[in-house]
């Protein structure tokens, strides 16, 4: 192979193919081994064979696989293909969607709050290295509890209710939002904060000069993107926290009534819910780039 020296401009010969490893048919390896790779591969392994072992050994208590298969087939048909309102209405449906939907939209405006100023602190081109490194790992702890832990906990405190609710999603908002936020916040450009120091600016002139219109696309983007799971977090404690709403109705339909159609409804509301919610935080965010 003939190149160019890069010290004289001089062409010399390189043979690179000694230098290649190549398998006993001839063909070069394009992959080396590590230790990292092994332990992939052993891990990927150890998974599989303790799921196989699993199944081999679970005990079914003489299920008939082909009924039950037919039986789930059989519910599913009525759960999607029959949705029907039997013990609620129209209105109460759309009035329980409603409440769901302003607990997490409560939970998340609350949460982008504190999760802004948060991100002040955490943020590692704005904040002192010694508080962002606390901050950090405190949120980080917060988000380690899931969100319907933090509910329970709030409910031993505040009592069964939406107050509980609110204070518990918002408690898990805050710690996802302060994380995306600060992420935001340190791609901003040096030089722009740099540049505005040398001009004497203070702390909060760099925030809202520099920080905020350089990050407000990204941290809208977030924040929708935490409404959406509030959300459907806020389903799932709607009778955990004895708050109400739609998932409370999910949790009636399915568990009290075991009315398979009523679910199918409500599921599709939910469905649907989802998907306007979606086409709004689409257009929110194109407008705001």
């Amino acid at each position: 192979m003939s190149e160019l020296d890069i010290a004289g401009g001089l062409p010399i010969s390189l043979d690179i193919s000694k230098y290649m490893r190549k398998t006993r048919g001839g063909k070069i390896k394009t992959a080396t081994k590590s230790k990292s790779d092994f332990a992939i591969k052993m891990t990927i392994f150890v998974l599989l064979t303790l799921t196989v072992y699993g199944f081999a050994t679970f005990d079914y208590k003489n299920i008939d696989m082909a009924r039950a298969a037919i039986g789930t087939w059989n519910n599913v048909k009525v759960l999607f293909g029959q949705p029907r309102l039997t013990y609620s209405t129209w209105g109460a449906t759309l009035h329980a969607l409603l409440v769901t939907f302003f607990l997490g939209a409560l939970a998340t405006i609350f949460g982008a709050i504190i999760a802004f100023f948060g991100a002040l602190l955490c943020a590692r081109n704005i904040a002192n290295p010694y508080v962002a490194s606390m901050t950090k790992s405190f949120v980080a702890f917060i988000r380690a509890v899931p969100t319907i832990l933090w509910v329970l906990i709030f409910t031993v405190a505040a009592g069964l209710g939406s107050v509980a609710a609110v204070i518990g999603l918002t408690f898990h908002s805050a710690g996802y939002l302060i994380k995306a936020y600060a992420e935001a916040i340190e791609e901003v450009e040096e030089g722009t904060i740099e540049a505005l120091k040398a001009c004497g600016a203070g702390f909060w002139q760099i925030v809202f000069q520099a920080i905020v219109p350089s990050s407000i696309s990204r941290m809208t983007a977030w924040t929708f993107l935490r409404f959406e799971i509030n959300f459907t977090n806020a389903l799932a404690v709607g009778a955990a926290a004895g708050v109400g709403g739609i998932g409370f109705d999910l949790y009636m339909a399915g568990n009290h009534y075991f009315d398979l159609r009523e679910l199918g409804f409500i599921t599709y509301v939910v469905v649907a819910a989802v998907i306007f919610l979606e086409m709004i935080a689409t257009r929110i965010k194109a407008t705001v780039r």
